[in-house]
């Protein structure tokens, strides 16, 4: 495959394992190595919601047909060689039968992404780099390190809050702080329209699907 390609091989793949349930999130050319070494299959969304398998030279040739006749809207191709291959969304493990997490994983990377790199004291957007974390009612107050507890906050808000509670700083959450039900790096990938055909894998998902 051309690395020329770096776009297309830069998108997801959501991985199920043989039961048809979410596991996984992994990089296309991962991807495409479990399909060539026959390990999975691809699963794709057809029109009226039904689902289709091919194994990886039926693809080839299903990528073929369509990048003749047609090239559907949002797709992603990657080169092989003299011709292209249309990236799948979601494949499936031939072999695997182990259920997915039932937790989401309480770090920095979900944290942020679960505010939306928003600070929740003046709703502001911010690169990651210039955002803070932010306990709610501080650790020298029984605070504790939780979902709850823990906020996105700005340099300029963290310090004016410093080690008061945002009632006793004046100041008020854009929100309250929950847990949430799934991964949020899994929920902002959703907003793309290339991975929609995702949420018929999800829908009944309350666990974490981990992108690799």
């Amino acid at each position: 495959m051309n690395p020329a390609a770096g776009t297309a091989l830069d998108t997801s793949v959501l991985v199920l394992n043989r039961m048809f349930m979410a596991i996984h999130v992994i990089s296309v050319k991962r991807a495409f190595c479990l399909l060539c070494k026959e390990l999975a299959e691809v699963v794709s969304v057809e029109d009226g919601g039904q689902f289709a398998t091919y194994d990886f030279e039926s693809w080839r040739e299903l990528s073929d047909y369509r990048r003749t006749h047609f090239r559907p809207e949002h797709d992603d191709w990657v080169r092989t060689g003299n011709s292209e291959i249309q990236v799948p969304r979601v494949i499936r493990l031939f072999s695997y039968d182990k259920l997915p997490r039932q937790t989401v994983k309480f770090n920095r990377r979900t944290l942020f992404a679960r505010d939306g790199n928003q600070c929740q004291y003046c709703g502001k957007r911010f690169p990651t780099s210039e955002l803070s974390l932010d306990h709610v009612v501080p650790r020298s107050q029984g605070g504790q390190t939780t979902w709850e507890n823990i906020v996105c906050a700005c340099v300029a808000c963290n310090v004016r809050k410093g080690g008061r509670t945002p009632k006793q700083a004046h100041i008020a959450l854009i929100r309250p702080p929950v847990k949430p039900r799934r991964s949020p790096l899994l929920s902002l990938k959703l907003t793309q329209q290339k991975y929609r055909s995702w949420q018929a894998f999800l829908d009944a998902a309350y666990w974490e699907v981990e992108l690799k």
